[in-house]
């Protein structure tokens, strides 16, 4: 997947995780590559010729799939998101009724799409994360992870999958614990005698728990442009999320035992860890305590009604604010939180710009029909829910190749209310089986941008142990976990319950 946001947007874990961060992302630019010119100079035809025909006389759903091949070129020549999907909707409300309408929506847009009492939940989690990660948690959390579980089968990667799983919960960044886990895990595993492709992999679908467990950037963002609940829709995740967990560690286990030398054991050697004392085990937990508190805070305090979200949110970034001060005593703190807050800022700002270029998207689709037109089509189609939802699968997966999960929502969601309003799917439900899919598009071939990362950071000598590790390695460890992950999405579209059993049982 190649980016098609400014540096704002990126991840601020990745932007703050360490002193190598711009390296790697410079590696994964020079990764990446740029596209051949003719496909950039047919693109930017494309883009041209839909812009000048958004100003002929045509009518309302060709204006509005005009807007969109301009918003799909504009994404695709890397233009920031917000701003790809912003201006094609003004240009088509223009092209639809004129300046006035052009006029009324800016001047109501903003308010109307992030003045809500509701999203005050973003800033809390994202000050919550960087605090977390300022705060230096990650190697504690890995270490826990890896002296109690070390004595499985393939121990060290069902340590790093559950580190990951709660690095990736504290922090709400899938790639920022991909990055972490990438510099401490995949050496020590390569070190234990593992295969460097099980080893890749295990760090690929650590994260892809996290964005599900509370605390849920993405779900937030889902829930504001669904309108459904905050509190229920983070509740929705708890289920999906240890599922995922627990699905991708019976794997690891089955793997290592069925092929031993993946997991470093061809020779007879001890499980990695299986000397972990229980008092090395009880000091590691002390260690990472502030975690599972911060996520029991948030969920528990949900669940039993004591908290709203907002609140919820609120609590866990004051207790996270005191954990930094005890965490960095002696070594500036203030500082810590005061980076913290400057990253908080700079992150709410590109996700509240995002919102309101959905919320202009969403007007102009309105108003073109291409929305209630689109559930036409499903319906005369004879899709049933779960076709539809497997067809989405693969569209989610496509659209991964070239946007990140939170601009696949803001585009996809909007115009697919009126069609899951038609099939009886819980907004609940679709929120947890959209951010998954989102997630797992930005790990799988052929351009997923966590592979890219991942790959630029096992150049580092100190990390591949002299390994050499292509990207076809990475590809190929992907490629081994990628059918479990869709074992994952297939039970739950068979079993919703799985994500609607716990806010049914909230709102009892």
């Amino acid at each position: 997947m190649t980016s098609t946001t400014d540096s704002n947007t990126v991840d601020p874990a990745v932007r703050q995780a360490g002193p190598e961060g711009p390296a790697d992302e410079q590696a994964l630019g020079n990764e990446g590559g740029g596209r051949p010119w003719a496909v950039t100079a047919i693109t930017a035809v494309v883009l041209l010729g839909s812009t000048i025909c958004l100003f002929l006389p045509l009518i309302p759903e060709a204006l509005g799939i005009l807007a969109c091949v301009m918003m799909l070129s504009l994404l695709f020549l890397r233009v920031p998101v917000a701003v790809a999907m912003i201006v094609p909707s003004l240009l088509g409300m223009y092209a639809l009724r004129g300046l006035p309408l052009v006029e009324s929506t800016l001047a109501s847009l903003a308010y109307d799409h992030v003045a809500s009492w509701t999203l005050s939940v973003v800033p809390m989690f994202i000050l919550m994360g960087l605090l977390l990660w300022r705060a230096g948690l990650t190697e504690s959390i890995y270490a826990a992870g890896r002296h109690w579980l070390g004595w499985l089968p393939g121990g060290l990667a069902v340590g790093t999958n559950v580190a990951g799983a709660g690095l990736a919960a504290a922090s709400g960044s899938s790639t920022g614990t991909a990055y972490a886990l990438a510099r401490i895990g995949v050496p020590e595993m390569l070190k234990a005698g593992y295969d460097r492709r099980m080893a890749i992999g295990a760090v690929v679908v650590a994260g892809l728990p996290g964005q599900l467990i509370p605390p849920s950037i993405l779900l937030v963002i889902y829930a504001g442009i669904a309108e459904v609940p905050i509190g229920p829709q983070l509740l929705a995740g708890v289920g999906p999320g240890l599922l995922v967990a627990a699905m991708f560690t019976v794997m690891i286990v089955v793997l290592a035992r069925i092929r031993p030398e993946l997991a470093g054991r061809a020779n007879g050697s001890a499980a990695a860890g299986a000397a972990s004392s229980w008092g090395d085990r009880g000091r590691s937990l002390l260690r990472v305590w502030p975690v599972p508190l911060l996520i029991a805070i948030i969920v528990v305090g949900m669940f039993s009604g004591v908290f709203t979200a907002t609140e919820a949110g609120a609590a866990a970034a004051l207790f996270a604010v005191l954990i930094s001060f005890v965490w960095k005593r002696g070594d500036r703190p203030i500082g810590a939180v005061a980076q913290a807050a400057v990253g908080t800022v700079s992150s709410v700002g590109a996700i509240f710009l995002m919102l309101v270029a959905a919320g202009a998207l969403s007007s102009m689709l309105t108003l073109t029909g291409i929305s209630t037109g689109f559930a036409d089509l499903i319906e005369g189609l004879g899709l049933g829910r779960i076709e539809f939802l497997l067809a989405m699968m693969v569209v989610y997966l496509v659209l991964g190749m070239f946007m990140e999960p939170m601009a696949i929502m803001v585009l996809t969601v909007p115009i697919l209310m009126p069609t899951l309003t038609a099939l009886d799917i819980s907004l609940l439900w679709f929120g947890v089986f959209a951010v998954f899919l989102g997630e797992l598009a930005v790990v799988t071939p052929p351009v997923g941008i966590l592979a890219f990362i991942i790959h630029g950071i096992t150049k580092d000598p100190e990390v591949n142990r002299g390994q050499e590790i292509s990207l076809r390695d990475v590809f190929v460890a992907v490629g081994w976990f990628l059918p479990m992950a869709v074992l994952v999405a297939v039970v739950l579209i068979l079993f919703p319950e799985i994500a609607t059993f716990i806010p049914d049982i909230a709102a009892d």
